[in-house]
Protein backbone atom coordinates (compact mmCIF):
# COMPACT_ATOMS: atom_id res chain seq x y z
CA UNK A 1 0.00 0.00 0.00
CA UNK A 2 1.47 3.42 -0.84
CA UNK A 3 2.09 6.47 1.42
CA UNK A 4 -0.76 8.33 -0.52
CA UNK A 5 -3.62 5.85 0.01
CA UNK A 6 -2.66 5.09 3.89
CA UNK A 7 -3.17 8.90 3.84
CA UNK A 8 -6.88 8.89 4.79
CA UNK A 9 -5.71 7.82 7.83
CA UNK A 10 -4.92 11.00 10.58
CA UNK A 11 -1.70 11.16 12.39
CA UNK A 12 -0.68 13.16 15.47
CA UNK A 13 2.01 13.76 16.14
CA UNK A 14 3.76 15.29 19.91
CA UNK A 15 7.17 16.29 20.22
CA UNK A 16 8.61 17.65 23.45
CA UNK A 17 10.83 20.82 24.49
CA UNK A 18 12.72 22.45 26.94
CA UNK A 19 13.39 19.53 29.51
CA UNK A 20 12.42 16.38 29.29
CA UNK A 21 9.90 14.10 31.84
CA UNK A 22 7.31 17.55 31.11
CA UNK A 23 4.42 15.00 30.96
CA UNK A 24 4.23 14.75 27.39
CA UNK A 25 3.31 10.77 27.60
CA UNK A 26 0.46 11.58 29.88
CA UNK A 27 -0.72 14.37 27.56
CA UNK A 28 -1.08 12.07 24.50
CA UNK A 29 -3.01 9.44 26.77
CA UNK A 30 -5.14 12.04 27.41
CA UNK A 31 -5.86 13.36 24.36
CA UNK A 32 -6.29 9.50 22.89
CA UNK A 33 -9.12 9.11 25.59
CA UNK A 34 -10.47 12.48 24.21
CA UNK A 35 -10.99 10.90 20.85
CA UNK A 36 -12.34 7.52 22.14
CA UNK A 37 -14.84 9.56 24.06
CA UNK A 38 -16.39 10.49 20.43
CA UNK A 39 -15.88 7.40 19.44
CA UNK A 40 -13.28 7.81 17.21
CA UNK A 41 -10.86 4.38 16.85
CA UNK A 42 -7.43 5.01 18.53
CA UNK A 43 -4.08 4.20 18.13
CA UNK A 44 -0.88 5.06 20.36
CA UNK A 45 2.67 4.60 19.33
CA UNK A 46 6.62 5.91 21.25
CA UNK A 47 9.14 6.76 19.32
CA UNK A 48 12.25 5.93 21.77
CA UNK A 49 15.47 7.40 19.91
CA UNK A 50 17.77 5.75 22.12
CA UNK A 51 19.97 2.43 20.82
CA UNK A 52 18.90 -0.09 22.81
CA UNK A 53 16.64 -2.16 21.07
CA UNK A 54 14.09 -2.06 23.66
CA UNK A 55 14.35 -0.55 27.44
CA UNK A 56 14.33 -4.64 28.74
CA UNK A 57 18.11 -4.49 30.03
CA UNK A 58 18.26 -1.31 31.32
CA UNK A 59 18.16 -0.92 34.95
CA UNK A 60 14.76 0.53 36.83
CA UNK A 61 16.87 3.61 38.25
CA UNK A 62 17.75 4.51 33.91
CA UNK A 63 14.23 4.50 32.54
CA UNK A 64 11.60 3.14 35.33
CA UNK A 65 9.01 0.50 34.78
CA UNK A 66 9.59 -2.01 31.54
CA UNK A 67 5.54 -2.31 30.46
CA UNK A 68 4.95 -5.79 28.69
CA UNK A 69 2.72 -5.62 26.46
CA UNK A 70 0.18 -8.93 25.47
CA UNK A 71 2.46 -9.97 22.97
CA UNK A 72 5.36 -9.82 24.86
CA UNK A 73 7.29 -6.87 24.25
CA UNK A 74 9.16 -4.94 26.82
CA UNK A 75 8.06 -1.56 26.34
CA UNK A 76 8.52 2.02 27.41
CA UNK A 77 6.09 3.16 30.42
CA UNK A 78 4.58 5.65 28.48
CA UNK A 79 2.76 2.37 27.07
CA UNK A 80 1.16 1.96 29.96
CA UNK A 81 -0.40 5.14 30.24
CA UNK A 82 -1.68 5.13 26.63
CA UNK A 83 -3.62 1.24 27.69
CA UNK A 84 -4.85 2.46 31.25
CA UNK A 85 -6.77 5.66 29.23
CA UNK A 86 -7.30 4.56 25.61
CA UNK A 87 -8.65 0.97 27.13
CA UNK A 88 -6.79 -0.88 24.37
CA UNK A 89 -3.94 -3.80 24.38
CA UNK A 90 -1.22 -2.39 22.38
CA UNK A 91 1.36 -4.48 20.91
CA UNK A 92 5.40 -4.63 19.82
CA UNK A 93 4.44 -1.72 16.89
CA UNK A 94 3.11 0.69 19.45
CA UNK A 95 6.98 0.95 21.16
CA UNK A 96 10.13 1.84 17.73
CA UNK A 97 13.52 2.37 19.34
CA UNK A 98 16.67 3.62 17.20
CA UNK A 99 18.00 0.35 18.10
CA UNK A 100 15.24 -1.43 16.36
CA UNK A 101 15.42 0.86 13.45
CA UNK A 102 19.39 0.58 12.56
CA UNK A 103 19.39 -2.99 13.58
CA UNK A 104 16.97 -3.56 10.90
CA UNK A 105 18.62 -1.39 8.41
CA UNK A 106 21.57 -3.00 8.61
CA UNK A 107 20.30 -6.37 8.32
CA UNK A 108 18.87 -5.25 5.18
CA UNK A 109 21.93 -4.38 3.88
CA UNK A 110 23.85 -7.44 4.84
CA UNK A 111 21.25 -9.44 2.88
CA UNK A 112 22.09 -7.00 -0.32
CA UNK A 113 18.20 -5.38 -0.15
CA UNK A 114 20.44 -1.87 -1.23
CA UNK A 115 22.80 -3.93 -3.29
CA UNK A 116 24.72 -1.16 -5.01
CA UNK A 117 23.30 1.54 -3.44
CA UNK A 118 24.79 3.77 -0.26
CA UNK A 119 22.78 3.16 2.74
CA UNK A 120 21.81 6.90 4.20
CA UNK A 121 20.08 8.46 6.75
CA UNK A 122 17.81 9.38 4.27
CA UNK A 123 15.90 7.91 2.52
CA UNK A 124 16.80 4.53 4.39
CA UNK A 125 17.02 4.95 7.96
CA UNK A 126 13.68 7.92 7.69
CA UNK A 127 12.05 5.60 5.16
CA UNK A 128 12.10 2.42 7.51
CA UNK A 129 10.39 4.61 10.65
CA UNK A 130 8.22 5.92 8.48
CA UNK A 131 7.07 2.26 7.58
CA UNK A 132 6.93 1.37 11.40
CA UNK A 133 4.89 4.40 12.17
CA UNK A 134 1.99 4.05 9.21
CA UNK A 135 2.19 0.20 10.22
CA UNK A 136 0.40 1.06 13.47
CA UNK A 137 -2.54 2.29 11.84
CA UNK A 138 -2.89 -1.08 9.13
CA UNK A 139 -2.77 -3.52 12.25
CA UNK A 140 -5.20 -1.62 14.41
CA UNK A 141 -7.33 -0.35 11.72
CA UNK A 142 -6.99 3.12 14.00
CA UNK A 143 -8.79 6.34 12.21
CA UNK A 144 -6.43 8.29 14.15
CA UNK A 145 -2.67 7.26 15.26
CA UNK A 146 -0.96 9.46 17.72
CA UNK A 147 2.84 9.41 18.00
CA UNK A 148 4.83 10.59 20.85
CA UNK A 149 8.19 11.41 20.46
CA UNK A 150 10.68 10.57 23.12
CA UNK A 151 13.09 13.05 24.31
CA UNK A 152 13.49 16.90 23.41
CA UNK A 153 13.50 18.64 20.37
CA UNK A 154 17.13 19.62 19.50
CA UNK A 155 18.93 16.32 20.53
CA UNK A 156 21.12 14.66 18.19
CA UNK A 157 19.44 11.53 18.49
CA UNK A 158 15.86 12.15 18.13
CA UNK A 159 16.81 13.94 14.54
CA UNK A 160 15.96 11.04 12.26
CA UNK A 161 12.72 11.04 14.04
CA UNK A 162 12.12 14.20 13.47
CA UNK A 163 12.61 14.20 10.11
CA UNK A 164 10.38 11.45 9.43
CA UNK A 165 7.41 12.84 10.65
CA UNK A 166 8.36 16.05 8.99
CA UNK A 167 8.26 13.71 5.22
CA UNK A 168 5.25 12.17 6.55
CA UNK A 169 2.72 15.45 6.56
CA UNK A 170 4.09 16.19 2.89
CA UNK A 171 3.06 12.32 2.08
CA UNK A 172 0.39 11.79 3.34
CA UNK A 173 -1.36 15.13 3.32
CA UNK A 174 -1.48 18.29 5.49
CA UNK A 175 -5.11 17.90 6.15
CA UNK A 176 -4.10 14.56 7.80
CA UNK A 177 -0.83 15.64 10.06
CA UNK A 178 -1.37 17.40 13.27
CA UNK A 179 2.06 18.63 15.16
CA UNK A 180 1.54 19.16 18.82
CA UNK A 181 4.55 20.60 20.72
CA UNK A 182 4.67 20.46 24.64
CA UNK A 183 7.05 22.64 26.44
CA UNK A 184 7.83 23.67 30.24
CA UNK A 185 6.91 27.06 31.25
CA UNK A 186 9.61 27.63 34.14
CA UNK A 187 8.74 29.89 37.17
CA UNK A 188 10.97 32.32 38.41
CA UNK A 189 10.72 32.63 42.08
CA UNK A 190 12.58 35.93 42.36
CA UNK A 191 10.02 37.47 40.19
CA UNK A 192 6.77 35.27 40.71
CA UNK A 193 6.86 35.30 36.88
CA UNK A 194 6.46 32.16 34.00
CA UNK A 195 8.58 32.71 31.28
CA UNK A 196 7.92 31.90 27.84
CA UNK A 197 11.34 32.20 26.38
CA UNK A 198 12.41 28.67 26.43
CA UNK A 199 9.42 27.89 24.56
CA UNK A 200 9.73 29.96 21.88
CA UNK A 201 13.22 29.13 21.47
CA UNK A 202 12.15 25.26 21.43
CA UNK A 203 9.71 26.29 18.66
CA UNK A 204 12.09 27.82 16.85
CA UNK A 205 14.39 24.48 16.90
CA UNK A 206 11.50 22.88 15.37
CA UNK A 207 11.03 25.11 13.23
CA UNK A 208 14.61 25.20 11.89
CA UNK A 209 13.82 21.20 11.76
CA UNK A 210 10.83 21.91 9.42
CA UNK A 211 7.82 21.30 11.41
CA UNK A 212 5.38 24.31 12.36
CA UNK A 213 3.71 23.09 15.26
CA UNK A 214 -0.18 23.61 15.13
CA UNK A 215 -0.84 23.31 19.06
CA UNK A 216 1.38 24.26 21.64
CA UNK A 217 0.47 22.95 25.29
CA UNK A 218 2.64 24.89 28.05
CA UNK A 219 3.37 22.83 30.96
CA UNK A 220 3.43 24.69 34.71
CA UNK A 221 2.83 24.13 38.42
CA UNK A 222 0.93 28.13 38.35
CA UNK A 223 -1.92 28.94 36.15
CA UNK A 224 -0.92 30.76 32.80
CA UNK A 225 -2.14 34.34 32.68
CA UNK A 226 -4.10 35.64 29.24
CA UNK A 227 -1.48 37.99 28.21
CA UNK A 228 1.00 34.75 28.06
CA UNK A 229 -1.18 33.12 26.43
CA UNK A 230 -1.25 35.73 23.37
CA UNK A 231 2.26 35.76 23.71
CA UNK A 232 3.17 32.63 22.97
CA UNK A 233 0.53 32.61 19.72
CA UNK A 234 2.18 35.82 18.45
CA UNK A 235 5.87 34.33 18.71
CA UNK A 236 5.23 31.14 17.51
CA UNK A 237 2.74 31.65 15.05
CA UNK A 238 0.27 29.59 16.52
CA UNK A 239 -3.22 30.41 17.00
CA UNK A 240 -4.41 31.31 20.68
CA UNK A 241 -6.95 28.65 20.92
CA UNK A 242 -4.58 26.18 20.39
CA UNK A 243 -2.16 27.15 23.03
CA UNK A 244 -3.20 24.92 25.77
CA UNK A 245 -1.90 25.86 29.48
CA UNK A 246 -1.58 22.69 31.20
CA UNK A 247 -1.34 22.84 34.73
CA UNK A 248 -0.37 20.01 37.52
CA UNK A 249 -3.23 18.61 38.58
CA UNK A 250 -3.51 16.28 41.69
CA UNK A 251 -4.10 13.01 39.60
CA UNK A 252 -3.12 12.93 36.03
CA UNK A 253 -6.74 11.12 35.47
CA UNK A 254 -7.99 14.79 35.97
CA UNK A 255 -5.83 15.73 32.71
CA UNK A 256 -8.63 14.44 30.19
CA UNK A 257 -11.53 16.43 31.30
CA UNK A 258 -9.48 19.68 31.63
CA UNK A 259 -8.45 19.69 28.21
CA UNK A 260 -11.67 19.01 26.97
CA UNK A 261 -13.00 21.68 28.76
CA UNK A 262 -10.26 23.85 27.27
CA UNK A 263 -11.43 23.08 23.88
CA UNK A 264 -8.56 20.58 22.55
CA UNK A 265 -10.80 17.99 21.13
CA UNK A 266 -12.80 20.96 19.32
CA UNK A 267 -9.55 22.38 17.92
CA UNK A 268 -8.38 18.59 16.61
CA UNK A 269 -11.71 17.76 15.52
CA UNK A 270 -12.15 21.00 13.09
CA UNK A 271 -7.82 20.49 11.98
CA UNK A 272 -8.39 16.93 11.34
CA UNK A 273 -11.99 16.96 9.55
CA UNK A 274 -12.97 14.58 11.98
CA UNK A 275 -16.92 14.19 11.87
CA UNK A 276 -18.52 16.48 14.70
CA UNK A 277 -19.68 14.13 17.57
CA UNK A 278 -20.68 14.69 21.14
CA UNK A 279 -17.74 13.03 23.24
CA UNK A 280 -18.93 10.95 25.96
CA UNK A 281 -16.71 11.35 29.56
CA UNK A 282 -19.63 10.34 31.99
CA UNK A 283 -17.16 7.52 33.34
CA UNK A 284 -14.58 9.54 33.50
CA UNK A 285 -16.01 11.96 35.15
CA UNK A 286 -17.41 9.54 38.10
CA UNK A 287 -13.45 8.31 38.03
CA UNK A 288 -12.43 11.54 38.72
CA UNK A 289 -14.79 12.13 41.03
CA UNK A 290 -13.82 9.11 43.08
CA UNK A 291 -10.38 10.09 42.77
CA UNK A 292 -11.12 13.51 44.84
CA UNK A 293 -13.85 12.41 47.18
CA UNK A 294 -13.11 14.08 50.16
CA UNK A 295 -14.83 11.59 52.31
CA UNK A 296 -12.87 8.90 51.05
CA UNK A 297 -10.73 6.84 53.77
CA UNK A 298 -6.95 6.80 53.29
CA UNK A 299 -6.00 3.15 53.05
CA UNK A 300 -2.04 2.72 54.21
CA UNK A 301 -0.13 0.09 51.43
CA UNK A 302 3.45 -0.32 51.97
CA UNK A 303 5.13 -0.79 48.43
CA UNK A 304 8.87 -3.02 49.38
CA UNK A 305 10.75 -2.74 46.32
CA UNK A 306 14.53 -2.40 45.54
CA UNK A 307 13.77 0.71 43.49
CA UNK A 308 12.12 3.11 45.79
CA UNK A 309 14.27 5.57 44.71
CA UNK A 310 12.95 5.96 42.04
CA UNK A 311 8.87 5.54 42.32
CA UNK A 312 8.53 4.97 38.07
CA UNK A 313 9.79 1.92 38.29
CA UNK A 314 7.03 0.53 40.42
CA UNK A 315 4.30 2.50 37.77
CA UNK A 316 1.64 0.28 37.00
CA UNK A 317 2.13 -1.50 40.41
CA UNK A 318 0.52 2.21 41.87
CA UNK A 319 -1.86 2.78 39.52
CA UNK A 320 -3.61 -0.16 39.93
CA UNK A 321 -3.60 0.14 43.19
CA UNK A 322 -5.22 3.61 42.75
CA UNK A 323 -7.64 1.71 40.30
CA UNK A 324 -8.67 -0.58 43.24
CA UNK A 325 -9.01 2.31 45.53
CA UNK A 326 -11.10 4.17 43.25
CA UNK A 327 -13.34 1.10 43.22
CA UNK A 328 -13.69 0.80 47.28
CA UNK A 329 -14.52 4.36 47.33
CA UNK A 330 -11.05 4.39 49.31
CA UNK A 331 -8.06 6.82 49.13
CA UNK A 332 -4.60 5.11 48.37
CA UNK A 333 -1.82 6.06 51.71
CA UNK A 334 1.02 4.90 49.86
CA UNK A 335 4.67 4.08 51.69
CA UNK A 336 7.11 3.12 50.29
CA UNK A 337 9.93 0.94 52.08
CA UNK A 338 13.47 0.19 50.95
CA UNK A 339 13.85 -3.41 51.36
CA UNK A 340 17.04 -2.57 52.45
CA UNK A 341 15.71 -0.81 55.19
CA UNK A 342 13.73 -3.73 56.36
CA UNK A 343 16.70 -6.05 55.74
CA UNK A 344 18.90 -3.61 58.15
CA UNK A 345 15.66 -2.53 61.01
CA UNK A 346 12.97 -5.49 60.61
CA UNK A 347 9.74 -5.15 59.47
CA UNK A 348 8.19 -3.98 62.89
CA UNK A 349 10.21 -0.62 62.05
CA UNK A 350 8.24 -0.19 59.14
CA UNK A 351 5.55 -1.90 58.29
CA UNK A 352 3.49 -1.64 61.56
CA UNK A 353 1.00 1.01 60.22
CA UNK A 354 0.46 -0.94 56.61
CA UNK A 355 -2.86 -2.07 56.64
CA UNK A 356 -2.07 -4.04 53.11
CA UNK A 357 2.01 -4.89 52.00
CA UNK A 358 2.64 -5.07 48.51
CA UNK A 359 6.06 -6.84 47.12
CA UNK A 360 6.31 -6.01 43.90
CA UNK A 361 9.06 -7.75 40.73
CA UNK A 362 12.73 -7.07 40.27
CA UNK A 363 15.92 -9.07 39.72
CA UNK A 364 19.60 -9.78 41.87
CA UNK A 365 20.02 -10.44 45.37
CA UNK A 366 20.46 -6.67 46.54
CA UNK A 367 17.27 -6.11 49.32
CA UNK A 368 16.29 -10.49 48.67
CA UNK A 369 16.02 -11.06 52.76
CA UNK A 370 14.35 -7.49 53.05
CA UNK A 371 11.57 -8.50 50.94
CA UNK A 372 11.45 -12.20 52.56
CA UNK A 373 11.13 -10.40 55.83
CA UNK A 374 8.30 -8.02 54.87
CA UNK A 375 6.54 -11.90 53.50
CA UNK A 376 7.00 -13.39 56.82
CA UNK A 377 5.69 -10.21 59.06
CA UNK A 378 2.35 -10.01 56.41
CA UNK A 379 2.23 -13.91 56.99
CA UNK A 380 2.35 -14.08 60.99
CA UNK A 381 0.72 -10.69 61.39
CA UNK A 382 -2.33 -11.90 59.72
CA UNK A 383 -1.90 -8.07 57.27
CA UNK A 384 -3.24 -8.52 53.33
CA UNK A 385 0.10 -9.54 51.00
CA UNK A 386 0.05 -9.34 47.30
CA UNK A 387 3.32 -10.76 45.90
CA UNK A 388 4.00 -9.85 42.25
CA UNK A 389 6.54 -11.99 40.34
CA UNK A 390 9.09 -11.99 42.38
CA UNK A 391 7.10 -10.96 45.34
CA UNK A 392 5.55 -14.65 44.65
CA UNK A 393 9.12 -16.11 45.02
CA UNK A 394 10.44 -14.45 48.05
CA UNK A 395 7.05 -15.59 49.87
CA UNK A 396 7.88 -19.44 49.10
CA UNK A 397 11.40 -18.78 49.88
CA UNK A 398 9.81 -17.42 53.46
CA UNK A 399 7.29 -20.26 54.11
CA UNK A 400 9.87 -22.71 52.82
CA UNK A 401 12.24 -21.73 55.49
CA UNK A 402 9.88 -21.69 58.05
CA UNK A 403 8.71 -25.38 57.23
CA UNK A 404 11.65 -27.45 56.00
CA UNK A 405 14.42 -25.43 57.09
CA UNK A 406 16.90 -22.02 56.71
CA UNK A 407 18.84 -23.48 53.50
CA UNK A 408 15.96 -22.68 51.52
CA UNK A 409 16.19 -20.16 48.57
CA UNK A 410 15.80 -19.34 44.98
CA UNK A 411 19.02 -20.53 42.52
CA UNK A 412 19.37 -17.03 41.62
CA UNK A 413 20.30 -15.90 44.87
CA UNK A 414 22.20 -18.85 45.71
CA UNK A 415 22.98 -21.36 42.86
CA UNK A 416 23.89 -23.94 45.46
CA UNK A 417 21.30 -24.34 47.68
CA UNK A 418 20.34 -27.41 48.99
CA UNK A 419 16.85 -26.89 48.58
CA UNK A 420 15.86 -24.75 45.19
CA UNK A 421 12.36 -23.69 46.01
CA UNK A 422 12.41 -21.55 43.60
CA UNK A 423 14.35 -22.18 39.72
CA UNK A 424 14.90 -21.47 36.32
CA UNK A 425 12.68 -22.31 34.27
CA UNK A 426 13.57 -25.30 31.28
CA UNK A 427 13.34 -22.81 28.92
CA UNK A 428 15.59 -20.61 30.22
CA UNK A 429 18.72 -22.84 30.92
CA UNK A 430 21.69 -22.04 28.67
CA UNK A 431 20.68 -18.98 27.92
CA UNK A 432 23.40 -16.22 27.00
CA UNK A 433 21.11 -13.77 25.23
CA UNK A 434 20.15 -10.71 27.78
CA UNK A 435 17.29 -8.87 25.57
CA UNK A 436 13.87 -10.07 25.18
CA UNK A 437 14.80 -13.88 25.96
CA UNK A 438 12.59 -14.16 29.50
CA UNK A 439 9.51 -16.00 29.75
CA UNK A 440 7.16 -12.78 28.31
CA UNK A 441 4.07 -11.79 27.47
CA UNK A 442 -0.01 -13.29 27.92
CA UNK A 443 -0.43 -16.60 28.98
CA UNK A 444 -3.23 -18.61 30.30
CA UNK A 445 -3.96 -19.71 33.84
CA UNK A 446 -6.45 -21.68 35.00
CA UNK A 447 -7.75 -21.35 37.97
CA UNK A 448 -8.84 -23.57 40.94
CA UNK A 449 -12.63 -23.47 41.84
CA UNK A 450 -12.79 -22.25 45.34
CA UNK A 451 -9.84 -20.17 46.38
CA UNK A 452 -9.20 -16.52 46.46
CA UNK A 453 -8.08 -16.49 42.74
CA UNK A 454 -11.09 -17.98 41.66
CA UNK A 455 -13.36 -15.74 43.54
CA UNK A 456 -11.35 -12.56 42.84
CA UNK A 457 -11.62 -13.26 38.91
CA UNK A 458 -15.01 -14.76 38.54
CA UNK A 459 -14.34 -17.11 36.14
CA UNK A 460 -11.90 -20.42 35.41
CA UNK A 461 -9.43 -19.11 32.85
CA UNK A 462 -7.63 -15.79 32.57
CA UNK A 463 -4.72 -14.56 30.50
CA UNK A 464 -1.88 -12.51 32.63
CA UNK A 465 0.87 -10.64 31.36
CA UNK A 466 4.52 -12.55 32.48
CA UNK A 467 8.13 -11.20 32.35
CA UNK A 468 10.78 -13.78 34.63
CA UNK A 469 13.41 -16.49 34.74
CA UNK A 470 12.48 -17.99 37.37
CA UNK A 471 9.73 -20.59 38.52
CA UNK A 472 8.42 -21.84 41.70
CA UNK A 473 9.57 -25.62 41.75
CA UNK A 474 7.45 -28.53 40.91
CA UNK A 475 9.14 -30.58 43.18
CA UNK A 476 7.91 -28.53 46.63
CA UNK A 477 4.64 -27.66 45.58
CA UNK A 478 2.90 -30.61 47.07
CA UNK A 479 5.17 -30.00 50.90
CA UNK A 480 4.38 -26.11 50.71
CA UNK A 481 0.38 -27.02 50.19
CA UNK A 482 0.33 -29.49 52.96
CA UNK A 483 1.15 -26.78 55.49
CA UNK A 484 -1.38 -24.28 53.82
CA UNK A 485 0.37 -22.67 50.73
CA UNK A 486 -1.39 -24.04 47.75
CA UNK A 487 -1.24 -23.37 44.03
CA UNK A 488 -4.45 -21.64 43.02
CA UNK A 489 -3.53 -20.76 38.91
CA UNK A 490 -1.82 -23.54 36.77
CA UNK A 491 -0.39 -22.98 33.01
CA UNK A 492 -2.59 -25.23 31.81
CA UNK A 493 0.68 -26.53 29.48
CA UNK A 494 3.18 -26.58 31.45
CA UNK A 495 1.71 -26.89 34.62
CA UNK A 496 3.89 -24.01 36.12
CA UNK A 497 2.56 -22.21 39.39
CA UNK A 498 0.66 -19.43 38.67
CA UNK A 499 -1.03 -18.44 41.73
CA UNK A 500 -0.49 -19.12 44.94
CA UNK A 501 -2.49 -18.66 48.08
CA UNK A 502 -2.58 -19.03 51.94
CA UNK A 503 -5.67 -21.12 53.41
CA UNK A 504 -5.06 -19.69 56.90
CA UNK A 505 -4.79 -15.65 56.01
CA UNK A 506 -7.18 -12.66 55.17
CA UNK A 507 -5.42 -12.37 52.04
CA UNK A 508 -2.00 -13.64 51.33
CA UNK A 509 -1.78 -14.59 47.44
CA UNK A 510 0.94 -14.43 45.05
CA UNK A 511 1.37 -14.22 41.23
CA UNK A 512 4.16 -15.15 39.42
CA UNK A 513 2.61 -13.05 36.54
CA UNK A 514 2.26 -9.07 36.55
CA UNK A 515 -1.79 -8.22 37.09
CA UNK A 516 -0.79 -4.68 37.04
CA UNK A 517 0.05 -3.91 33.48
CA UNK A 518 -3.49 -5.08 32.82
CA UNK A 519 -5.44 -2.60 35.34
CA UNK A 520 -7.82 0.13 34.04
CA UNK A 521 -9.38 2.76 36.24
CA UNK A 522 -12.33 2.01 35.27
CA UNK A 523 -11.68 -1.46 35.89
CA UNK A 524 -9.34 -2.28 38.14
CA UNK A 525 -7.50 -5.97 38.03
CA UNK A 526 -9.13 -8.66 40.12
CA UNK A 527 -6.41 -9.53 42.83
CA UNK A 528 -5.53 -5.35 43.19
CA UNK A 529 -9.27 -5.54 44.05
CA UNK A 530 -9.60 -8.40 46.12
CA UNK A 531 -6.23 -7.08 47.81
CA UNK A 532 -7.35 -3.90 48.62
CA UNK A 533 -11.22 -5.31 49.56
CA UNK A 534 -9.43 -7.11 52.12
CA UNK A 535 -6.61 -4.55 53.10
CA UNK A 536 -9.82 -2.57 53.74
CA UNK A 537 -11.92 -4.92 56.03
CA UNK A 538 -8.51 -5.43 58.09
CA UNK A 539 -8.33 -1.32 58.89
CA UNK A 540 -12.23 -1.36 59.35
CA UNK A 541 -11.88 -3.84 61.93
CA UNK A 542 -8.41 -2.94 63.61
CA UNK A 543 -8.46 0.63 63.80
CA UNK A 544 -11.75 2.63 63.52
CA UNK A 545 -9.58 6.19 63.26
CA UNK A 546 -8.55 7.01 60.09
CA UNK A 547 -4.53 6.27 59.58
CA UNK A 548 -2.42 9.83 59.27
CA UNK A 549 -1.63 10.91 55.87
CA UNK A 550 2.16 11.67 55.21
CA UNK A 551 4.00 8.93 53.83
CA UNK A 552 3.28 9.75 49.90
CA UNK A 553 4.11 13.41 50.30
CA UNK A 554 7.97 12.76 51.07
CA UNK A 555 10.31 12.83 48.06
CA UNK A 556 12.68 9.59 48.48
CA UNK A 557 16.15 10.08 48.56
CA UNK A 558 18.33 10.18 45.30
CA UNK A 559 18.87 7.03 43.53
CA UNK A 560 21.82 5.10 44.43
CA UNK A 561 25.14 4.34 42.47
CA UNK A 562 24.30 1.49 40.58
CA UNK A 563 26.22 -1.93 41.74
CA UNK A 564 29.22 -2.10 39.63
CA UNK A 565 28.08 -5.89 39.37
CA UNK A 566 25.14 -4.89 37.53
CA UNK A 567 22.59 -7.04 39.21
CA UNK A 568 20.18 -4.22 38.85
CA UNK A 569 19.71 -5.89 35.06
CA UNK A 570 17.49 -8.74 34.24
CA UNK A 571 20.08 -11.02 33.12
CA UNK A 572 20.17 -15.01 33.82
CA UNK A 573 22.65 -15.56 37.30
CA UNK A 574 26.78 -16.45 36.71
CA UNK A 575 25.12 -20.50 36.97
CA UNK A 576 23.39 -20.29 33.46
CA UNK A 577 25.59 -17.95 31.67
CA UNK A 578 27.15 -20.50 29.04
Amino acid sequence: MTETRRGQRKHIFVTGGVVSSVGKGVAVAAIGRLLKSRGIRVSIQKLDPYFNVDPGTMSPYQHGEVFVTEDGAETDLDLGHYERFIDEHLTRESNVTAGQVFEHVIEKERRGDFLGGTVQMIPHVTGEIRERILRVGEASDAEVVIVEVGGTVGDIESQPFIESIRQLRRNLGRENVFYIHVTLLPHIASTGELKTKPTQHSVQELRRLGIQPDMIICRSDDEMPPELREKIALFCDVDEPAVIPLVTFSSIYEVPLYLEKIGVGAVLAQALRLAERTPDLAVWEEIVAHVNGEENRPLRVAVVGKYTQLPDAYLSVVEALRHACIAQRGRLDLKWVNAEDVEADGPEAHLNDARGIVVPGGFGPRGIEGKIAAARFAREKKIPYLGLCLGLQVAVIEFARAVMGAAANSTEFDPGTPLPVIDQMESQRGITQKGGTMRLGAYPCALEPGTLAAEAYGESLVHERHRHRWEVNDRYKDVLAEHGFRVSGVWPEGGLAEIMERTDHPFFLGSQFHPEFKSRPNRPHPLFAAFVQAAKRVHLEGDQEALPIGASDEMPAPPPELDPEGEEYPVPSGRFQG
